[in-house]
């Protein structure tokens, strides 16, 4: 019996359940042997694969994120915007949905006297690029607007510990790839490649490629966020999840043989070489010495039975 197997009758809400990686998670969940009373939350009018206990959830509504059931073990806090570029034009609907999105949720928690765990997903661009892997205490630097919505979110989750006595962990995540649904592959740096490469068109690589970012297999991600979530050990923290190292040259390379597509480089875009961080390649060994788990995920391996 594996370690998520074991967890029994545990009850669950996912806030943001139409996103791409809570609809992976789903997947696991329901994978499992164990029947977990899973709620569902999104601002939809349903659930894109059609699960049940679905509800419809505003997060920018306070009486709307009250009709949220808290009574549960573990939050999956998956609603937010994402994105670059765009959240310098669209700013407002950032700081919004992924701030106050998350501020009225912990208000509710706490109004609610909840006992559950919030889980909340983080990201590799709170930090600043390094040659060598990163730990969680590694130097930050915020070059977009969702960078600092989302070093915001993780401070507040912090404060409301120490004024409210809220649970929570908090997942940085580098590059998630691949799908357990048929739709649902990735997003950022390597959905543009492999959008691409699907269309037959090539892939540009601004630059010489070289940078080197942390893969993980979305399997691999859900499983550890769902040990993590039922873990004594992994609460009131940051914990990076790690997986496989390539640069982006390398991915693109393995893209491209798959569907016999070229690789072109072309000189950095102004606004893209401002946001740019660097390398982000992730060490995880604090996530390590409190779990057990194990990445079972390439990307090569990935593409050859995708």
């Amino acid at each position: 019996m594996n370690k998520i197997d074991s967890y029994r009758k545990r009850k669950i809400c996912v806030i943001g359940a139409n996103s791409y990686i809570a609809r992976n998670l789903l997947v696991m969940l329901n994978r499992s042997p164990e029947k977990f009373n899973i709620m569902l939350y999104d601002n939809a009018e349903r659930q894109i694969d059609n699960q049940k206990n679905y509800f419809k959830l505003d997060v920018l509504s306070y009486e709307s994120v009250l009709n949220t059931d808290f009574d549960c073990d573990v939050i999956f806090v998956f609603a937010g915007k994402t994105g670059t570029l765009n959240g310098f034009n669209d700013f407002e609907t950032f700081i919004k949905v992924n701030e106050i999105g998350l501020l009225n949720i912990l208000k509710a928690y706490v109004e609610k006297k909840s006992k559950a765990k919030i889980i909340f997903p983080s990201t590799r661009l709170v930090y600043r690029g390094n040659d060598n892997p990163l730990d969680e205490d590694s130097p930050k630097e915020f070059k977009t607007v969702y960078a600092i919505n989302k070093y915001s979110c993780e401070q507040y989750l912090q404060q409301y510990k120490a004024m409210f006595g809220i649970s929570y962990c908090i997942f940085r995540i580098c590059i998630p790839y691949g799908n357990l649904l048929n739709d649902s592959q990735s997003y950022g740096t390597l959905k543009y490649m492999l959008d691409n490469a699907e269309n037959g068109k090539d892939i540009i690589l601004y630059g010489n490629g070289n940078l080197k970012r942390t893969f993980t297999y979305i399997e691999d991600l859900c499983r550890i966020m769902i040990l993590g979530s039922f873990s004594e050990k992994c609460v009131n923290d940051v914990f990076n999840i790690g997986g496989e190292t390539l640069s982006l040259n390398e991915a693109a390379e393995m893209i491209a043989e798959k569907y016999n597509v070229n690789i072109k480089h072309a000189e950095w875009p102004n606004d893209a070489l401002c946001v740019e961080t660097g390398h982000t390649i992730f060490d995880d060994k604090k996530l390590k010495s409190k779990i057990e788990f194990y990445y079972s995920g390439s990307l090569k391996n990935w593409l050859k039975k995708d």
